[in-house]
């Protein structure tokens, strides 16, 4: 990241933003709404930190109790704070940020939100840095259930270098959940570089196809979107300046599987979601085109049923097949073979 852009940022978050009122666009809002345990997690969490709380979404992953989440640009700790309370005591979070002002805000409320959360001892550490080299920071490979960031990796100038990192200390399994600003072309150079469009999370909105590229090199070749919505912008001298640019807040859900092809193929392979995630014990949405009804069998492409049957949340699902036989292309329309009980569709 080049000083200038370091600087940028810094001055930004640390000194011109004092408040989510403050913000000029409508990048960094967030409309998601969050299950029932989490909105009351949310309600206890001190007002100081959920003020300056600059996220487009809400990551916040389902099942982490007693594990370690990595949060990525966490600010203030909104979300570090929330997660801390669904991973308990005998679970850990980390959270990264470059802003030294906003971390002191989060340091400065740990052991009241531990006691909130009735742990002995906070299980949140706040670390300052740069999120291309985790490891300068302390973070091995391997060593992370679950990573999430909330409108942030778009503030990282070598994109390429953080979700290898990122790769990298996710565990076997793990799982990266990110909310962040994608954009439908690359902004001319001298306009992603803006101070008003960098620090509005606008200037460095990743190209959605440079996205799917960059994800498959770093070795990801099938992530899901789970919600997609169009940015209002509402600035404009910043909506001049991106002219004819579409911004979509995206979430999206990568697990750290092996054996992902990068096309929809059939291997005759039937998933059935068992109903035990905590916040979902009707449906799990693994992403915008795949709600797993609970019990019922659902026919899935090969990656998917790697997904569900490998991922972290392989004991929730149920997967009968392998890939012993290749049927061809997976059927991508929605239909299922009239010999099976089961239906659904890939991506």
């Amino acid at each position: 990241m080049s000083d200038r852009t370091s600087e940028i940022i810094r001055d930004y978050y640390g000194n011109q933003l004092a408040g989510q009122s403050a913000l000029k666009t409508g990048a960094c809002c967030s409309s998601e709404a969050l299950p029932a345990r989490q909105r009351a997690i949310l309600d206890s969490i001190h007002p100081e930190v959920s003020s300056r709380f600059y996220g487009c979404g809400s990551p916040i992953p389902d099942d982490v109790e007693g594990l370690t989440v990595l949060d990525l640009g966490c600010g203030t700790g909104r979300d570090v704070f929330l997660v801390s309370a669904l991973v308990g005591e005998a679970g850990r979070v980390i959270g990264v940020d470059m802003t030294p002002e906003q971390l002191a805000v989060g340091r400065a409320h740990q052991a009241g939100q531990a006691r909130v959360f009735g742990h002995t001892a906070s299980n949140v550490s706040f670390v300052e840095g740069r999120f291309e080299d985790l490891a300068a920071l302390g973070i091995a490979d391997a060593s992370i259930d679950v990573v999430i960031s909330n409108c942030a990796l778009n503030l990282s100038i070598d994109k390429h270098r953080v979700f290898s990192e990122i790769h990298r200390v996710l565990k076997p399994g793990g799982e990266l959940l990110f909310s962040d600003v994608f954009a439908s072309r690359r902004l001319p150079p001298d306009v992603a570089a803006d101070p008003l469009l960098i620090g509005e999370c606008l200037g460095g909105a990743l190209y959605v196809e440079d996205f799917r590229r960059l994800m498959r090199d770093v070795g990801w070749p099938d992530y899901r979107i789970l919600r997609r919505q169009k940015v209002a912008i509402g600035h404009p001298y910043a909506e001049l300046l991106v002219g004819p640019t579409v911004f979509w807040s995206m979430k999206v859900r990568a697990l750290k599987v092996g054996g992902l092809e990068d096309a929809c193929e059939d291997y005759g392979q039937v998933a059935t979601y068992l109903g035990s995630l905590p916040d979902a014990p009707n449906a799990f949405l693994l992403d915008d085109h795949h709600t797993f009804i609970t019990g019922k069998p659902m026919l899935v492409c090969g990656n998917t049923a790697a997904l569900v049957g490998a991922g972290r949340f392989g004991r929730h699902f149920r997967v009968d097949g392998n890939r012993s036989t290749h049927f061809g292309t997976f059927d991508c329309s929605g239909a299922a073979p009239a010999t099976t009980d089961a239906g659904g569709c890939c991506c």
